[in-house]
């Protein structure tokens, strides 16, 4: 119990407390217990305050889990993926996930499923559309504060870029992204979903040679899944008719 008492305190960082039992109060087993299981209590609603905290500042539009999922209705890689998602291990190996496929397969719901449990896990995640990104960049620079917006992304351990390829961009918008990926390449991980393959991106960025400096970015050592297939939403409606 004096060792997990130690480690409850140096948690809590509050050091003192475990120097006033062993001197004042070394044989108090009683007293040690009681200290030991309010300083748990502690630290589990911190623990709940800093998750709810980190979902909250991701700006998921909804919390999905993996338990809502029925992964047999997923395509294949999308199913064969769940246990390397659901590990977190490519937030180690600061590796990509991307998630392409025609709509409605489980793309997003898989995406948001990730980033839930990586915010139970302490790390710290945020959720935009790729419009709604762009779109935020682009106001950051007619403010002169893009190089204040790029900085605070480079403490998310992982970002979610949803549904790249429903909107177009131009040239700004385009090299605004790439900067955005350039300054967490190989260093953080990032997830997107899109709708299209990648030969098809270029329709989405209008530019060929940057269109291949995107790519390169965002599918070095990336996890790709293909995750075309009958509409999820489509499978599940037909299930409940």
């Amino acid at each position: 119990m004096t060792m997990l008492l130690a480690d409850l305190c140096k948690q809590l960082r509050i050091n003192g407390v475990y120097e006033y039992i062993r001197e004042y109060q070394p044989d108090n087993h009683e007293l040690e217990n009681h200290i030991a299981m309010a300083l748990q209590t502690e630290l589990d609603k911190r623990q709940i305050k800093r998750q709810m905290r980190a979902l909250r500042i991701a700006g998921f539009p909804t919390k999905k889990r993996f338990e809502d999922l029925d992964t047999n209705l997923l395509p294949q890689d999308g199913r064969e993926a769940i246990p390397v998602l659901k590990s977190l291990t490519f937030l180690k190996e600061h590796r990509n996930i991307i998630l392409i496929g025609n709509s409605g397969t489980g793309k997003t719901h898989v995406a948001i499923a990730t980033g839930v449990l990586a915010c139970e896990q302490n790390y710290r995640v945020s959720f935009r559309t790729a419009a709604a990104l762009i779109n935020e960049m682009v106001e950051a620079r007619s403010l002169n504060r893009l190089s204040l917006y790029l900085r605070q992304f480079k403490k998310i351990d992982l970002l979610i870029i949803d549904e790249l390829g429903y909107v177009t961009f131009d040239l700004v918008g385009a090299e605004l992204l790439f900067q955005l990926l350039a300054t967490r390449y190989e260093m953080m991980s990032t997830i997107i979903t899109s709708n299209l393959a990648f030969s098809d991106w270029v329709r989405v960025f209008h530019d060929k040679t940057l269109t291949a400096a995107i790519l390169d970015r965002v599918t070095h050592q990336a996890l790709i899944l293909n995750m075309n297939g009958k509409s999820f939403r489509r499978n599940r409606l037909e299930q409940s008719l």
